[in-house]
């Protein structure tokens, strides 16, 4: 369960986006982190005894670092002003299936799948899905799935216009093979981050898309 402390830290940290404020409020700073690992630790509590791949994850491992990579940004302020919380299904890959809590007063969602895979990876998700569409579709009209996730997200920059290399315009899966990001999402209302039962019905959210984690994760393992 979150405090109103926790939220109230965020968004004190996004009105006073700096160095100076941090170090005077460390201490504030010290009793959201262990909130943090603790909503981390709490997710695992409820998720690992449906998805096996979770049982050995660390709440650290699971955290992101509160400093932000300004190195290449032209917004320079040093400190991110959400939590987000990222449980992936395979602790040896830098970038695998998972899923993702994400918490920011007016923009909270959770998220599962896999997120803008590299090239190679890509190439066998695709063929995953040229073979094996059906499955995709099948998980796609699961009703628990459909009544939360409904579809894969989609936007200019995560989708070709047209067939990729070596596929068919007319492939079954041609809309699936489109895609260069395999995510699925649903938001969060404010009002839910405070409720008791928050944890338990995010994470019953989160564990209907196992399905398409290993899928994805099927897909990453065939040669």
């Amino acid at each position: 369960m979150l405090s109103p402390k926790t939220l109230q830290f965020l968004e004190d940290l996004k009105e006073n986006n700096n160095r100076d404020w941090f170090q005077a409020n460390k201490p504030y700073y010290e009793e959201y982190k262990k909130e943090y690992h603790r909503l981390i630790a709490d997710f695992l509590e409820e998720m690992a005894p449906h998805d096996e791949s979770l049982r050995t994850l660390e709440p650290k491992k699971c955290a992101f670092r509160i400093n932000r990579d300004i190195r290449f940004s032209k917004d320079k302020s040093p400190y991110k002003t959400h939590m987000g919380i990222w449980m992936t299904t395979d602790q040896n890959c830098g970038n695998a299936p998972g899923y993702y809590v994400h918490i920011e007063k007016g923009g909270s969602f959770i998220a599962a799948g896999l997120h803008v895979p590299e090239a190679p990876d890509l190439k066998k998700i695709r063929k995953e899905i040229a073979y094996f569409y059906e499955d995709l579709e099948e998980i796609f009209a699961d009703k628990d799935f459909k009544k939360i996730y409904s579809e894969f997200d989609r936007n200019e920059s995560n989708s070709l216009k047209t067939a990729p290399k070596d596929y068919e315009k007319d492939h079954p899966a041609i809309e699936f093979l489109k895609l260069k990001s395999f995510t699925v999402t649903q938001k969060l209302d404010d009002k839910s981050l405070l409720e008791k039962d928050f944890v338990k019905k995010t994470a019953k959210k989160l564990i209907v898309a196992k399905p398409l984690n290993d899928f994805l994760t099927r897909g990453l393992n065939t040669e």
